[in-house]
C-alpha cells in the first residue's frame, strides 16, 4: 500500500485509532502538528491497509489483560445480542481450569459479555480464556497481572547501593583485554564487603560476531542474547578436557597478545573477540568430542537449555551462523542486505543453509549457554556474600535493524521509521536513534509474546531490571527512514497492558524494576509507574530548584535511583572542569553560538551552586575556582546524594576514581569518540589497596545509615 491510498479525509481519524498524536508539545512548550508526509508514512510503516478507515466489526480483543483488583472482564461481543446460555472457561497456565456463567450487557447499543465471578481469586499468569454464547464461541489470551512489580527489599540498615558500571570497562590482571563474568563476581564480593546490595550493569546484550567494533550496547543485534565476550574463557569446564586451547594459550605468542589487550586504554574489540573465538573454538571442539559425541550428563544439559530456549537463542545463534557466512561468502552485513529468501527465517532455503552451517548454529547456542552459566555463577556469588538485590540488569530500548531481533519476526516491527527524540536544548536538530519500533496493535495480537520474552530474558539471574527509556511503555518518537528528526511524531503504546506484564515477569522473577524516566516525560507518567511499583531515575546535574539551584537532598522523592552522573553525561570530574563542554566544542556540536554561549554560562553558575549545595548540607565544599576536585569533595558529592530518601542508590566508577571522560558522547559517532571503549584506570585487584573505592562506600554507607 502507498500512503497515497489513504483518502485525507480519513487520516486524522486513522491516526487516532492507531495511536499517532496529531501534535506534540515540546520542552518550551510550543505545540508542533504532525506533518501529514509523517501521518502517511508511519501508517504505511504500521502495515495499515488503505480500508482500515472502514468501520469495523466488533470482535474480540485478542489479548485481555487483567489488573489485580480490577472488575471482573467484559469483552465486546460480535452480534446485535448476546444469546443465552453465556459461559466462559478459563483455561490456568498450570494446566487447571475454571468455569462460570456470562452476562450479557448492552452499552450504547454494542453488545457486551460479562465474565461473572472471573476476578475473584484469579491465579497471575499467562492464561486462555473462551467465552460462548449459544451460537459462537470465542478464545482470547488471558493474561491476569498484579498490580505492582516486585518491591525493594527492606535494607538490613540504611539503604541499598551499589556501583552501575560498564562491564567491558573493568581492568584485572587476569582477564583478556574486557571485563567477564569473573570479574563481575569479584566486583560483587568488594561491594557486598562494603556493604552494597547491588552491581549494576550495562546492557549485556548481544551485539555482533562478525562486527565486534559495532561496540554499542544500545544497539544490540539481540536483546534476549548475551554477548559471548563477557564469557571468562578460562571458566568454562570445556577448558580442562582441551589440551589444544591449554597450549594455545599457555605459549608466549598468545601471552603476549593477551598482555598487549591488557595494557591498552582502550578495549579493542577486533583483538579480543580474535583471541576469545580461537579458544572458544577449540572448547567447542572438546565437547563435541567429549560429551555431545558420548551423550554424556553435560551434552544432555546443553540439550536441555537449547530446548529450553527453542525460539529465542536458537533463532539469534542461527543468525549469527547466517551472518557470518554471508560476511564471508558476499560481504553483506545484516539479514536486509542477505539475498531475499534468507530474510525470513521461516523460508525452506533457511531451514537448508542452517543445516549445512548446523556445526556454527551450535557453537553460538554452545556461547549462549555458557554465558548463561557464567552469569549464574555470579547471581550466586551475589547471594552467597548477603546482597539484598544482586545483578542489576540494563533493557535498551531498541535492536539494531540489522539484526538477530528484528530478523526473529519483521512483522513485530515498523519499517521504514526509527525511534528517536524531538528537539530540545542540548540536540535541537533532535534525534534519531536509528532502532525500529514495534508495531503496537501488533503486540496485543501476539498476546504481548515479544514484550514478555524480552524482560523475562533480561531478569534472568538479576535481582534488578533498568529500562532505558521507560517513557517507550507509553509512548515513542518515530521518525521516517530519511526525514528531519523535527518531523517525527508521538506514537501511543498500550501503557496500561505492558506495566501489567512487566508486574508478572517482575514478580516471577523477583527482580524490582527502575524506569529511566529522564527527557520529555508525559503528563502523569511518573504517577502511573509509581503506582505500578516503578523507582523512578534521579539524576544530580538535573534535579533543581526553580532558581537553578540543585536540589536539596530531602525533596528527593523515596520510590526512586538516585545517582550523580550516567554514562550519557559527563563525569564529577569533568562536569567540573567542562571537558564534556570542550569535546562537543571540538566536535561542532553546539548548534548555534548561542547556545553554545548559553551552556558554558549554566556550567560556570554551577560551579557556583555545587559547592552552596554541599555548603548547605555542612559537607567539604570546594572553591569555584578550584581546577579540580579532590578527593575528600568527591566523597562529599557522594554523601549528598546519600542523604536523599531515595530507595537506591549507584554510583559511577569513573567518579571514584576521579577520570574526566565519560562513557559516550551522545550525537557522537565511533570515528568521532571512542565510545563504549574506555576502561576505568584501576585494576579490580588493586581497588582496595588505592582506598577511594573504600572511602566512597563509606560516605555512601555512612549518609544511608543516618537517613
Amino acid at each position: 500500500m502507498n500512503a497515497s491510498d489513504i483518502a485525507t479525509a480519513d487520516l486524522d481519524a486513522l491516526c487516532e485509532r492507531f495511536g499517532i498524536a496529531l501534535s506534540y508539545r515540546d520542552i518550551w512548550f510550543h505545540e508542533h502538528a504532525t506533518p501529514e508526509a509523517t501521518k502517511r508514512a508511519l501508517l504505511v510503516a504500521m502495515g495499515v491497509h488503505a480500508d482500515a478507515s472502514a468501520p469495523a466489526a466488533a470482535a474480540p480483543t485478542p489479548t485481555l489483560v487483567h489488573i489485580e483488583g480490577d472488575p471482573d472482564p467484559e469483552i465486546a461481543w460480535p452480534a446485535e445480542a448476546c444469546v443465552p446460555p453465556l459461559r466462559w472457561t478459563l483455561a490456568l497456565e498450570d494446566g487447571g481450569a475454571r468455569h462460570g456463567d456470562g452476562e450479557g450487557i448492552d452499552r450504547a447499543g454494542a453488545s457486551w459479555l460479562r465474565c461473572a465471578g472471573l476476578a475473584t481469586d484469579l491465579p497471575f499468569g499467562y492464561h486462555t480464556l473462551t467465552v460462548a454464547d449459544a451460537r459462537t464461541a470465542h478464545a482470547v489470551a488471558f493474561i491476569a497481572c498484579p498490580r505492582r512489580c516486585t518491591p525493594v527489599p527492606e535494607p538490613a540498615h540504611g539503604r541499598h547501593f551499589g556501583p552501575a558500571l560498564q562491564l567491558y570497562a573493568l581492568r584485572s590482571r587476569r582477564n583478556w583485554g574486557i571485563g567477564d563474568f569473573t570479574d563481575l563476581a569479584h566486583v560483587a564480593r568488594l561491594v557486598a564487603a562494603q556493604g552494597g546490595s547491588f552491581v549494576g550493569v550495562n546492557p549485556l546484550h548481544e551485539l555482533f560476531a562478525d562486527r565486534p567494533q559495532v561496540a554499542s550496547p544500545y544497539s544490540p543485534s539481540s536483546r534476549l542474547a548475551v554477548n559471548p565476550l563477557y564469557l571468562d574463557v578460562l571458566a568454562v569446564d570445556d577448558y580442562a578436557t582441551a589440551p589444544a586451547a591449554q597450549a594455545l594459550v599457555a605459549s608466549p605468542a598468545f601471552g603476549a597478545r593477551l598482555a598487549a589487550l591488557r595494557a591498552a586504554p582502550l578495549v579493542d574489540y577486533h583483538g579480543v573477540a580474535a583471541a576469545k573465538h580461537e579458544v572458544l573454538a577449540l572448547l567447542y571442539a572438546a565437547f563435541r568430542r567429549e560429551h555431545l559425541a558420548r551423550d554424556t550428563a553435560r551434552a544432555r544439559a546443553f540439550h536441555a537449555f537449547v530446548a529450553s530456549h527453542r525460539d529465542d537463542l536458537a533463532s539469534a545463534a542461527r543468525f549469527d551462523a547466517l551472518q557470518m557466512h554471508f560476511a564471508r561468502t558476499t560481504g553483506a552485513w545484516g539479514w536486509p542486505a542477505w539475498p531475499d529468501d534468507y530474510r525470513d527465517r521461516a523460508h525452506d532455503r533457511v531451514e537448508v543453509l542452517a543445516a549445512e552451517l548446523a556445526v556454527d548454529v551450535d557453537y553460538h547456542l554452545y556461547l549462549q549457554w555458557q554465558a548463561d552459566v557464567q552469569l549464574a555463577r555470579v547471581a550466586q556469588v551475589a547471594r552467597d556474600v548477603g546482597m539484598a538485590i544482586g545483578v542489576y540488569r540494563d533493557l535498551a530500548v531498541g535492536a539494531n535493524p540489522g539484526g538477530a531481533e528484528t530478523w526473529h519476526d519483521p512483522r513485530r516491527f515498523a519499517a521504514g521509521v526509527h525511534v528517536g527524540a524531538p528537539p530540545d536544548e542540548f540536540n535541537q536538530a533532535g534525534q534519531d536513534w536509528g532502532l525500529p519500533p514495534w508495531i503496537p496493535h501488533r503486540l496485543a495480537t501476539d498476546g504481548f509474546r515479544a514484550f514478555r520474552e524480552l524482560v523475562a530474558a533480561n531478569m534472568r539471574h538479576a535481582g534488578g531490571l533498568r529500562i532505558d527509556h521507560v517513557m517507550g511503555l507509553s509512548r515513542l518518537y518515530w521518525i521516517p527512514e530519511g526525514a528531519s528528526a523535527a518531523h517525527g511524531a508521538y506514537v501511543r503504546y498500550p501503557l496500561r497492558e505492558m506495566l501489567g506484564v512487566l508486574a508478572l515477569e517482575s514478580r516471577r522473577h523477583g527482580a524490582l524494576v527502575v524506569g529511566e524516566d529522564l527527557g520529555t516525560v508525559p503528563d502523569d507518567f511518573r504517577s502511573v509507574t509509581a503506582a505500578a511499583g516503578i523507582l523512578s531515575y534521579r539524576v544530580l546535574y538535573f534535579e533543581r530548584t526553580h532558581d537553578g539551584e540543585f536540589l536539596p537532598p530531602a525533596a528527593y522523592p523515596a520510590q526512586a535511583l538516585v545517582t550523580i552522573s550516567t554514562h550519557d553525561l559527563p563525569t564529577l570530574e569533568g562536569y567540573w572542569q567542562g571537558t564534556d563542554l570542550a569535546a562537543r566544542d571540538a566536535l561542532a556540536l553546539f548548534p548555534s553560538p548561542e547556545m553554545r554561549a548559553r551552556v558554558y554560562a549554566d556550567r560556570s553558575a554551577d560551579r557556583e551552586r555545587l559547592p552552596r549545595a554541599l555548603a548547605r548540607e555542612g559537607l567539604a565544599a570546594p572553591d569555584p575556582a578550584a581546577p579540580t576536585l579532590d578527593a575528600e569533595v568527591r566523597a562529599a558529592v557522594h554523601a549528598y546524594v546519600a542523604r536523599t530518601p531515595c530507595a537506591l542508590l549507584t554510583f559511577q566508577l569513573e567518579d571514584v576514581f576521579g577520570e574526566t571522560e565519560q562513557v559516550n558522547l551522545p550525537a557522537t559517532t565511533e570515528d568521532m569518540q571512542p565510545n563504549w571503549r574506555r576502561k576505568v584506570t584501576r585494576d579490580l585487584e588493586d581497588w582496595l589497596d588505592d582506598g577511594r573505592f573504600a572511602a566512597i562506600c563509606a560516605a555512601l554507607r555512612t549518609q544511608s545509615s543516618a537517613r
